[in-house]
């Protein structure tokens, strides 16, 4: 059963016409951002920068955003995020920013209203950490990358 929250999201001025994050299909877990730049921005092979939204949101305490890229946008184009996932923390109130990069072979232009990444909201929690002097045994172990088949 998926769980229905109300957000609270506020349009920053001059953003007014910047389409809200929303689901593009019935059970797409993440919802399309869109890029709120006033002219188009040409980001170079190689080149990264912070793409404004136009938005901030708050999130529930006990809640946070995630960040993604958009698989259509690394595939045709080798663009996605640098810190991906980005997290929005539940005490954040700031513009959402995302930070994109060019891996791509030819120059990408970001237009005002393009669908730049993906924003996933998901509950947390709290870690408590208990020290112990042994881990429980796994057939694994302590085996590391590339260990499992």
């Amino acid at each position: 059963m998926i769980e229905d929250i109300t957000i609270s999201i506020q349009r920053l001025p001059g953003n007014e016409d910047i389409v809200l994050p929303r689901y593009m299909t019935e059970h797409a877990a993440g919802m399309d951002i869109h890029a709120a730049v006033a002219d188009d921005l040409v980001i170079l092979p190689g080149q990264r920068t912070v793409i404004p939204t136009g938005i901030a949101v708050q999130l529930p305490e006990g809640y946070e955003a995630e960040i993604r890229p958009r698989s259509g946008l690394a595939l045709k184009n080798g663009v996605t995020l640098v810190n991906a996932p980005g997290t929005i923390d539940a005490d954040y109130r700031g513009e959402i920013g995302v930070i994109i990069i060019n891996h791509g072979t030819e120059p990408f232009v970001v237009k005002r209203g393009d669908r730049i990444a993906q924003m996933v909201v998901h509950q947390v929690c709290r870690v408590t950490w208990m020290v112990s002097r042994q881990l429980g045994a796994t057939p694994r172990g302590g085996g590391g990358f590339g260990h499992t088949k």
